[in-house]
């Protein structure tokens, strides 16, 4: 009990396994929409993210007194515009976003919603996102004991890949060992193509469905290395230690999905509900070691039932 309680009640960059986190996170939103004549309507807006971790060096790389702070700030506007008695709705987007860390970025988008008749909606959409580095991405140092998982806002030097240390490890032949640096981690940026259309049948049966293929550059993951010290005579190995970096794809990557959802509506006041997608990540290359952080299960579905207003 007394090990115990030492090992629980001690840091965990300190030989335990207690993190200590006082971390804040300060968030300002704005938007404002106006009805001007030429269009239907008219939205700008904005917002603003502090983030400030406090973890002691038991998550982040702030020891030794090192504090950390990362600020990022975000402005857009959209209009929206109806033609021809609703049968067509145009609509355009723009937004630029700022981290302290990387450069402006800018991500337009657009759609266009055809109703060729009363409850059927067919759609088209472009759409461009970015997406920053979380602040894991950036400042994690966090030891688990196979591997340190660490953040990667300076890049990554000299490590040596995995499959190469494993064959040294069988012959302690250095000249095995193949060396590879990681570049800082980048802002991800996708374009995404959509079409979907939205029916109802029967004045009971709602049904929506929609494909979409998405390219993304810099897409987020991480890469595996190792660092170590060897004897120039014997071989041997000292020190040796293996990083998870958060990393960019240094290819394009490219996903699609399919989904549909029905609901059926009967006895006045009861629905039956489901829905289905399909979501699937196209990386077939080989020369990207990277590990993708796309965590979406290829197959989803729900199934639901429901009341309302039912009386009692």
């Amino acid at each position: 009990d007394e090990a115990f309680n030492q090992i629980r009640n001690t840091y965990n960059n300190e030989g335990g396994t207690r993190f200590y986190d006082n971390s804040a996170l300060y968030h300002a939103h704005g938007e404002y929409k106006f009805t001007p004549s030429f269009v239907n309507t008219w939205t700008v807006g904005g917002n603003m993210r502090l983030y400030a971790p406090d973890s002691r060096g038991t998550i982040f790389y702030d020891t030794a007194g090192t504090k950390i702070t990362n600020f990022e700030f975000g402005l857009y506007t959209g209009i929206e515009k109806k033609t021809n008695n609703d049968k067509f709705t145009f609509s355009a987007t723009a937004r630029v976003d700022k981290n302290e860390n990387f450069g402006f970025l800018f991500s337009p988008a657009a759609s266009v919603v055809f109703k060729p008749k009363a409850g059927n909606f067919l759609r088209f959409s472009f759409a461009s996102a970015i997406r920053n580095p979380t602040l894991s991405d950036q400042y994690l140092f966090l030891n688990v004991g196979r591997a340190i998982l660490a953040g990667n806002i300076e890049g990554a030097q000299d490590l040596i890949t995995v499959n190469s240390f494993f064959d040294y490890v069988n012959t302690l032949d250095t000249r095995l060992l193949k060396y590879f640096d990681i570049d800082p981690i980048r802002p991800e940026k996708v374009k995404t193509f959509e079409v979907g259309y939205r029916t109802t049948l029967f004045n009971k049966l709602f049904a929506d469905m929609g494909y979409y293929y998405s390219i993304y550059n810099d897409f987020l993951g991480y890469n595996i290395g190792i660092t170590g010290t060897f004897d120039p005579v014997s071989g041997f190995p000292s020190n040796v230690q293996a990083y998870r970096y958060a990393a960019n794809s240094t290819n394009q990557v490219t996903t699609q999905g399919a989904s549909m959802g029905l609901s059926y509506y009967f006895s006045k006041y009861y629905q039956l509900s489901g829905n289905y997608s399909w979501n699937k990540l196209n990386k077939d290359f080989e020369d990207d070691p990277i590990i993708p952080a796309f965590n979406t299960p290829e197959h989803k579905y729900n199934l639901g039932f429901s009341g309302r207003d039912i009386p009692l």
